[in-house]
Parts: C-alpha cells; sequence; structure tokens
C-alpha cells in the first residue's frame, strides 16, 4: 500500500523559511518521480517542483527559492523554502510516480498523493 505523509507545514513571517518533509511508503523511493505541488481555495493544483533520480525541476515562480532534495535511505523527500512570500501561501502536497521524463509538474501525471501541510505566510 502506497502511502506519503507530508509534515512540516506552519505559519511563518514573509521572508522567512520553512522545511517540508514527505515520508513515502509502498514503493521503491529511490526510482520514483516525486513532486511536490500546491493549491489555495478556488484555484487549480500547481507544480512547485519534482525530484527524480538524476535531476530536479522547478516551476519558475519558485526558482531560486525552494529546494527539493531527497534521502533514499529513509525514503523521504525535502522542500526547503525560503524567502517565502505571501503568495507561496497554499495546502502544499507531496506526490509520486513511476518514471521522471516528460512534464514533471502536471498533476494529472502523478499517480499517489500525500494529505497536504498548510503554508501560510504573513506581512
Amino acid at each position: 500500500q502506497v502511502r506519503l505523509v507530508e509534515s512540516g507545514g506552519g505559519s511563518v513571517q514573509a521572508g522567512g523559511s520553512l522545511r517540508l518533509s514527505c515520508v513515502a511508503s509502498g514503493f521503491t523511493f529511490s526510482t520514483n518521480c516525486m513532486g511536490w505541488f500546491r493549491q489555495v481555495p478556488g484555484r487549480g493544483r500547481e507544480g512547485v517542483g519534482a525530484s527524480g533520480p538524476l535531476s530536479t525541476s522547478y516551476a519558475d515562480s519558485v526558482k531560486g527559492r525552494f529546494t527539493i532534495s531527497r534521502d533514499n535511505a529513509k525514503n523521504t523527500v525535502y522542500l526547503q523554502m525560503d524567502g517565502l512570500k505571501l503568495e507561496d501561501t497554499a495546502m502544499y502536497y507531496c506526490a509520486a510516480r513511476t518514471g521522471c521524463f516528460g512534464e514533471r509538474l502536471l498533476h494529472a501525471t502523478y499517480y499517489y498523493w500525500g494529505q497536504g501541510t498548510q503554508v501560510t505566510i504573513s506581512s
């Protein structure tokens, strides 16, 4: 049974940092594509970044501020968020799929999802 569990969300002031974690189980973590997405009420799910075995991709809106890393020994993928802005407020989800080729930031291509963790940025 595949399971993804996010943690690390919270409330911080603009300019601050947070690190989200996603612990995976039930599949071969090291060879899978792990994505981070976010969603605000009334809007579609936006791709933030994705990490494959060999490379990582980011949305333009977070490049230079967010960093994805993964610890295959712990089956965990992280999203380090620095320089947070008000517009980064959202529910953040991690997701998994087999293969990291092609479009990585399209939510419809991911099979498995976590329950989400809320990130709220205040001024």
